[in-house]
């Protein structure tokens, strides 16, 4: 039976994945769109965008449907030290005025939907389980469980693995790691009702951070994170329990909250950066690179790495997406595992998330098309 052949298949259909299936769709490009879970499904995330994410929905169109959709507009961000806050109202800067943080099931719903009317074929329940080479090495496409329990082969000039931390396509590929980070997080949240929307709350004390983040249906998420060997105490407390223990300004924050949701505990993964090219693959969002999510980048960090890889792609230049993307990720990188050690002082801190507001800066100035931010960044 002859196979269908594609321009690219993607393997992976949340935030990396759809954005970049839209992108290339969109340029005419032949794609298959596969996740292995049902369609509308929720995901683990710190949901908070920050605003090189939001110009890169306004530039593909999808912003303003997810304020349509009632995801709240952020125009505040607070940085709560101990009992010392520092409140920043934003500012409009490359044509963004507010930031948001919608919910997954949603903003990864919508990447879908826009990558399938672009042209991409979206199939769910649809796993990857081999990949097929020639014999020089270089993949050819692979053979796709489906939801039926058969299995089909397809061809692709390009596969594109988006699945994720464990990404299966990383596996199979052989993709090395080739930085690894020494610290990581371990973190409680949940889902609550009865909050204002009073911006992005990041607060945080010796040994301890948290935040609350206004999210859709007048609900927010809250988080604590705490070292990695704390999973044991994240999972004995409710999130404001542990806020009252560690950070008591940010469980005043909470005066009124209800949940809405059961907690959900990320236990921790330490970060690292994989090779993410290779003959006839590529490697995007979490199976690419992941940050320790203190920070809160990595939806951004996806959409950007999102538009590198299109480019790249379109441009026939991807042997410069991973010297790119290293670029403009290490010292995000580097400062996520320097906030996820714990080992600061609160002045200290201050000062990491000035450098940290100094690499989203430069982020920003490359998505907004300063060419030689890749440079000066370096």
């Amino acid at each position: 039976m002859t196979r269908e052949t594609y321009d690219a298949l993607i393997v992976g259909a949340r935030c990396a994945g759809a954005a970049t299936a839209l992108q290339l769709a969109r340029s005419g490009a032949k794609v298959l769109l596969i996740d292995s879970a049902r369609a509308g499904t929720d995901t683990m995330s710190t949901h908070a965008l920050m605003r090189g994410a939001v110009m890169l929905l306004e530039r593909w169109g999808l912003a303003e449907p997810l304020r349509a959709a009632g995801t709240p507009r952020i125009t505040r961000t607070s940085f709560i030290y101990g009992s010392e806050a520092i409140d920043i109202a934003l500012r409009p800067e490359h044509g963004v005025e507010t930031l948001m943080a919608p919910r997954r099931h949603l903003l990864d719903r919508m990447l879908a939907e826009a990558a399938a009317e672009a042209g991409a074929e979206l199939r769910f329940e649809t796993s990857c389980a081999a990949l097929i080479q020639d014999p020089q090495g270089r993949v050819r496409g692979a053979r796709l469980s489906l939801p039926d329990g058969s299995t089909r082969e397809v061809s692709a000039g390009l596969v594109i693995g988006a699945d994720g931390k464990r990404s299966r396509v990383a596996r199979l590929v052989g993709a090395a790691v080739t930085r690894q980070a020494n610290h990581t997080v371990a973190c409680a949240y949940q889902y609550v009702s009865g909050l204002p929307n009073r911006g992005f709350r990041w607060h945080f004390a010796d040994g301890a951070a948290g935040g609350i983040i206004p999210t859709n249906d007048g609900g927010s998420c809250a988080f604590v994170a705490l070292p990695e060997n704390s999973a044991a105490e994240l999972r004995s407390a409710s999130v404001r329990a542990l806020a009252a223990r560690h950070m008591p300004a940010m469980a005043e924050d909470m005066a009124g909250a209800e949940p809405a949701e059961a907690r959900v505990i990320f236990a921790g993964h330490k970060g690292y950066m994989r090779r993410c090219t290779g003959p006839g693959w590529a490697l995007v969002g979490d199976a690419s690179w992941f940050r320790d999510p203190i920070t809160a980048h990595g939806i951004t960090d996806a959409f950007r790495d999102s538009a590198l890889l299109a480019e790249a792609v379109k441009s026939g230049t991807l042997s410069s997406y991973e010297a790119q993307r290293d670029q403009l990720s290490l010292p995000i990188f580097e400062l996520s595992d320097r906030i996820a050690s714990f080992d600061w002082s609160l002045a200290e801190l201050a000062g990491l998330h000035k450098q940290l507001n100094r690499a989203m800066k430069a982020n920003q100035a490359w998505i907004a098309g300063d060419g030689d931010e890749l440079r000066r960044v370096a």
